[in-house]
């Protein structure tokens, strides 16, 4: 049997590896009953371990198992509760900027260019042509 009391502590559940953690705040009923457990989960956030690695630039990858989560909502995206954890989280270092001017990112000329070059009238070796079909 629980306890019930009208002053809590809240906790909060870690997005990445699912741990309540306290907050740090006391919840009190306003009209002083005894209807509050003595932890509160009131929602999500990072433990202090994964706080720590977001501060130094990391993003939480977490795994999930889909056929154990729950169903996703009408936007076809699971909420947090609903996702059932491996407890696998790999944590990869965020890339704060791309420098475009530096990459390797050149157009390259056009098949329909390079045919013209090579034969004229020999399409280039492992090139796919679409046509586009009239409506029925």
């Amino acid at each position: 049997m629980s306890e019930k009391s009208h002053v809590s502590v809240e906790r909060h559940l870690c997005l990445a590896c699912g741990a309540a953690y306290d907050t740090g705040t006391i919840l009190l009923d306003r009209r002083l009953r005894a209807r509050l457990e003595r932890y509160t989960t009131t929602g999500w956030g990072l433990c202090l371990e994964h706080q720590r690695l977001f501060d130094d630039g990391f993003v939480a990858l977490v795994e999930c198992d889909p056929g154990k989560s729950g169903h996703p909502s009408s936007a076809d995206r699971l909420k947090p509760d609903q996702a059932y954890r491996t407890g696998r989280v790999l944590h990869l270092k965020r890339m704060n900027q791309v420098d475009t001017r530096q990459s390797n990112l050149t157009p390259k000329p056009s098949m329909r260019a390079l045919a013209g070059r090579r034969n004229d009238h020999a399409p280039p070796k492992r090139t796919v042509e679409f046509t586009r079909r009239s409506p029925r």
